[in-house]
């Protein structure tokens, strides 16, 4: 995030050609992830969105806050995110950091607001695998410290390289150190680009007998076939 306030800034990055979305795409308080059923199943009904130029919202997410901020809800990821949407409702209305944590009151501190707007501002993707509990809220903080592509490969690299909290943390802090996310990853002993993927039997015939024939590595395939898909 390169503003003061959430959801403003470039948030696509060029990424072999085509542009791949990095930061939030969706309204700021919008409930996209939490109020999509085939997410969160019925609890999609509990979504709460907050809207920052709404008096009424902006007092509900402030107070929201106060109690987040407070250890007052429970740890669920669900109502972290709800939490989090309210921090970034919050900033946009107030105008900065500093300004939604005094409406917000209570033990709530600018750093508590910044991280957690910035949970808020991670790309629909990302914020998906945070809702159904596949990256832990907590990491998803560090996660969002990262900015660029890197974000994205870091949330990747949390799923598939299954990283603790601590390790996030650690690789979050070496890429916003200059070191480059490959490198980082590599001393938790992650590859970037490593996936183990099951096929089906035909298709595993077929890509082996085809990776022998043109003499290249089953990957290479598997990379060139995906590009083309993806473009």
């Amino acid at each position: 995030m390169t503003d003061n306030r959430p959801g403003e800034g470039s948030n696509r990055r060029a990424e072999n050609g085509r542009s791949v979305p990095t930061d939030r795409e969706s309204p700021v308080g919008a409930p996209v992830i939490r109020g999509d059923e085939s997410v969160t199943g019925t609890r999609a009904r509990e979504a709460v969105q907050f809207d920052p130029d709404d008096p009424d919202s902006l007092a509900a997410a402030a107070e929201t806050v106060r109690r987040f901020a407070a250890g007052k809800t429970t740890d669920d990821h669900l109502y972290m995110l709800r939490g989090a949407a309210a921090c970034a409702a919050l900033v946009r209305g107030e105008g900065s950091y500093k300004a939604a944590a005094e409406r917000a009151g209570g033990e709530t501190t600018v750093s508590f607001i910044r991280k957690w707007a910035r949970v808020h501002d991670l790309p629909r993707s990302v914020r998906k695998q945070v809702a159904l509990g596949q990256i832990a809220p907590t990491a998803a903080k560090h996660i969002a410290r990262v900015g660029g592509e890197a974000r994205l490969l870091l949330a990747w690299a949390t799923l598939d390289g299954d990283l603790t909290v601590r390790d996030v943390r650690s690789i979050a802090s070496k890429v916003n150190d200059g070191v480059p996310i490959d490198r980082a990853l590599v001393k938790h002993d992650v590859v970037l680009g490593e996936l183990e993927l099951t096929l089906s039997p035909t298709t595993y015939r077929d890509l082996r007998r085809r990776a022998s024939i043109e003499d290249v590595e089953p990957g290479q395939l598997v990379t060139d076939a995906l590009e083309h898909y993806f473009e």
